[in-house]
Formats: structure tokens, sequence, C-alpha cells
């Protein structure tokens, strides 16, 4: 069977909340769509929902689910990032429970403090998402937004039952997801599982085990781990944070197998290569997801993976050179080599590496030449011309949002 990530849209697809009316799933289901979508589920004493959206869409979220009966008894949260938590206080009522892991505060904490590093470096690939919020902000009494990280009423270490108007909710803890405080929502009697972002945003693609936004390297054992805990409960129905639900016990657990195998033999091969004494460059370029697993790379890529895995085992140290010990970047020597080998000539060479197409060996020349001279012109040519090759080489979303960035700034100066 082909892999399902050939059926699923691009994460450029995603969109922000409307308000218009909430669409049923079967089984008392029903969903918000929005950045992450929220979901109501209807039991006999109220609604229970699982995520929020960003805090602009709390109140679209409310009105979509104004016909699903009430009140909010709870609302469960998957993970720590602001397009799961952030509609929280526009859907609670009086005595809603709010449920969280209770590794909720080190996410919290990160984001809060970290706020001025880590929003630059992602304003980049959400752009278009940034100005449709900002849109809809206009229309928002800013007085009535209450932009706080909501504080749970409840929070479990492994796992958390509860039942609410007749219907079991069991909730685990899946720490391999994109937060350490990541969980998933399993209903027993429906055998419905709501993952978040257990899988990405994309499900049927490798995990990103690194974000070039700045979160922390995540870790593939506990990837695997939480990828078991799915494959146990044996859902019917697997309900993602983002598109459309994976129908199919079989299709499922062939999907999530093959998640699972090829994180696996990622890690065991990247593992291998480190201690047969080979480079981290030498991994990144020939580890490999195997052939007969279908997996895609839209969200995460396979090279940067191996990469965290080494890093994440090893640190940043190399044992490659002296200079990695001190805080004396390569470029401070740029202007030296520019001026010894001419930057013209580096250009031209820089050239000859995209003709012969070696994009990247471009880029480590252009990268010498701009930064002795930021304006050279035949160098941000070159560098936006081995840009565009590598742009027509890939289909994951952060990569094209990182080069498109780059491109545009290239050719601004042109």
């Amino acid at each position: 069977m082909a892999g399902i990530h050939r059926e699923r849209p691009g994460a450029e697809d995603l969109a922000a909340a409307t308000g218009t009316p909430a669409l049923p799933l079967g089984d008392d289901v029903w969903v918000s769509p929005g950045v992450s979508n929220a979901y109501a589920v209807a039991t006999g004493e109220g609604r229970v929902l699982v995520n929020s959206g960003l805090v602009f869409e709390g109140p679209l979220h409310r009105k979509a689910f104004a016909d699903v009966p009430g009140p909010t008894r709870a609302i469960v949260i998957t993970q720590g990032h602001a397009d799961h938590w952030g509609g929280v206080h526009s859907l609670r009522d009086d005595g809603t429970e709010i449920v969280m892991h209770r590794n909720y505060r080190y996410w919290r904490d990160d984001n809060q403090r970290l706020m001025g590093y880590r929003v630059p470096k992602t304003s980049f690939a959400f752009q278009k998402f940034s100005d449709a919020m900002l849109e809809h902000f206009k229309t928002l009494d800013p007085a009535t937004i209450d932009f706080s990280f909501p504080e749970p009423t409840t929070t479990f270490d492994q796992r958390h039952r509860m039942a609410i108007g007749g219907r079991a909710f069991e909730l685990a803890w899946t720490p391999g997801g994109e937060t350490t405080d990541a969980l998933v929502v399993w209903l027993p009697e429906d055998r419905i599982l709501f993952s978040g972002n257990l899988f990405g945003p994309l499900f049927g693609h490798v995990p990103n085990l690194m974000t070039i936004r700045g979160d922390r390297y995540r870790d593939p054992i506990l990837y695997i781990e939480s990828l078991n805990t799915v494959l146990a409960y044996g859902p019917r129905r697997l309900i993602t944070g983002h598109f459309a639900p994976i129908e199919g016990a079989d299709r499922i657990a062939e999907e999530v197998t093959a998640l699972r195998d090829a994180m696996q033999a990622v890690h065991d091969r990247t593992v291998e290569l480190m201690n047969s004494g080979a480079d981290i460059h030498t991994a990144m370029h020939e580890v490999t997801v195997p052939d007969h697993l279908d997996v895609g790379e839209g969200y995460g890529k396979t090279s940067w993976n191996v990469r965290a895995i080494w890093e994440n085992y090893t640190g940043w140290f190399r044992h490659r050179s002296t200079t990695e010990l001190y805080g004396v970047p390569p470029d401070s020597v740029a202007a030296d080599v520019v001026g010894a080998a001419g930057a013209d000539a580096l250009a031209e060479a820089a050239r000859a590496h995209v003709a012969a197409g070696r994009p990247v060996q471009a880029l480590h020349l252009t990268d010498l030449v701009l930064a002795a001279q930021p304006a050279h012109a035949a160098a941000r040519a070159v560098a936006a011309d081995a840009h565009e090759a590598l742009l027509g080489g890939t289909e994951n979303f952060w990569e094209k949002a990182w080069l498109t960035k780059n491109i545009d700034e290239l050719r601004a100066r042109e």
C-alpha cells in the first residue's frame, strides 16, 4: 500500500479558524478547523474539548461549537505549543476542568524565557498565518483577549482516566512528540485516538527531531516508544492535530508501524556510523529510510534527524578542530580569505559549483565573500542561484520556507 503521505496536503495548506459551524466527524465528535484543529466530544453531561487553537482563534472555536451540547466540562491540551492551548480562556466555562501533562510547565517556561529568540526565527515560515491573525486581531477588542498561559486544574504522569457523561477517556503521556508534555486521548468504546501533533502536522511523514526555528532536540527513542503506545491501543480512527482523520485499523497500524520502523532504522544506522569513526556529514549524506518504508519528508527530514540524533548523544564538539572550543566564528577570517583569493575569483568558483550540480559547495564560497563584502553583486547572484537549485529539489516545508526567504533577500539587492 502506498504511504498515506502521498495523499496528505502540505503544511502550507494550514489555515486559521473561520468561525463557521463545527463539522461533524461521526461518533458525536466535531471539528473546528484552525492552525491546529479544535475538537469537541459530546457526552451526556456536556462537551469535552481537545485543544483550543491559537489565542485569536478561541472566540471563533467557541462560536463554532455553539451547537454541540454544553457546557464545556473539560478541555484537554495535547501539548504545550500555543496553537494547542491559546484559545482556552475563550472556550472554558465556569467549572471547566483543564487537563495537561505535568511537564506543561517546562514548555511554558521555555517559551516565555526564549520568546525573543524563537519568534523571529519562526516568522519566516509562518508569515501568511501571522498576516491572517493580524487581520483578525484588528476586529477584536484587545482588552478582551487573555494571552496568558492557562494553568491546568488536573495534571498526570503516565496515564489518566476520566469519565464524563457516560463517556470514558484515557490520556497517555507520549513524550516523543513535538514536546515533552505531549499526550494522546483515547476513547475506548469508539476506538478513536486523538494524537495531537505526536506525528507532527503531517501524518505519514518523518518527524522533526530538530526544528530550525530553535526548539529543543527531540528524542528518537521516546518517539519510538510513543508510537508503540499508539499501536497498543489499536485505533480504528486516528484524529490528528491537522487535516482530516485517518480511518481504518489496518491502515493506521501499517502507517504507524512504518513510521516507527523508519525511525528505528535511521537511529540504528546513525549509531553504527558514529561507532565506526565516520563523521557527521558522512552520516547525514548516507543514512536514509529503507526503501520498503514509504514515508514522506514534507515536514521533517532524515538528514536533519541524523544530525539531531548524533548531537543529542554527543553534544556540539566534533573533535575536528581546536577552533570548535573557542568563541571565534569561521567567518572572522573571511576578509583574509577573500583578500587573498579575490572576491571575483571566489564568485566564479562558486558559479562553477552551481553549474556542476554542487550548490552547497557554492554557498560555502559565497558565504565567505558575502561575510567580507555583503553587497558583492556576483556573489549574491550565485548564492541566489544556488538556493534556487536547492529549492527545486525539496518538498520539505521548512527547507522551502528557508530557501525562499534567502532567495528573496539575495534578489532584493541585485
